[in-house]
């Protein structure tokens, strides 16, 4: 298993589609067994997810996420934890001793774009 969570400077990053970085722990016998920084250069949702996936990520942390990117996770079979602040490694730790589940109850913040015509 991995885990990739949104990540800058030890906590989760709070926003999916803006993180620059991911924190990725591997995963056996429930337990973390190593984990990585990994830099995103990808821009917006979609390559966010592609990146995911080119990375074999099965689960995702995050804080705030929108209804798309959510979307787009769950499409390609990856398990997230959504709305999550703090340390990031103590919530990965929460994760794997299942003391918080998967949020289908989360309800994805919307963005308003302003035109710039």
């Amino acid at each position: 298993m991995k885990i990739a969570v949104t990540y800058e400077n030890g906590q989760i990053f709070q926003h999916f589609g803006k993180s620059k970085q991911w924190k990725v722990y591997e995963v056996e016998n429930g337990r973390s067994t190593t984990s990585c920084i990994l830099d995103v250069d990808a821009e917006g949702h979609t390559a966010r997810v592609q990146f995911l996936v080119d990375h074999h990520i099965d689960t995702v942390v995050c804080g705030g996420i929108g209804a798309p990117a959510l979307a787009a996770l769950k499409a390609a079979h990856i398990t997230v934890y959504p709305g999550h602040t703090g340390d990031a490694d103590a919530v990965v730790e929460q994760v794997l001793r299942g003391t918080i589940v998967a949020d289908a109850s989360y309800t994805p913040h919307t963005c308003h774009h302003e035109s710039h015509a």
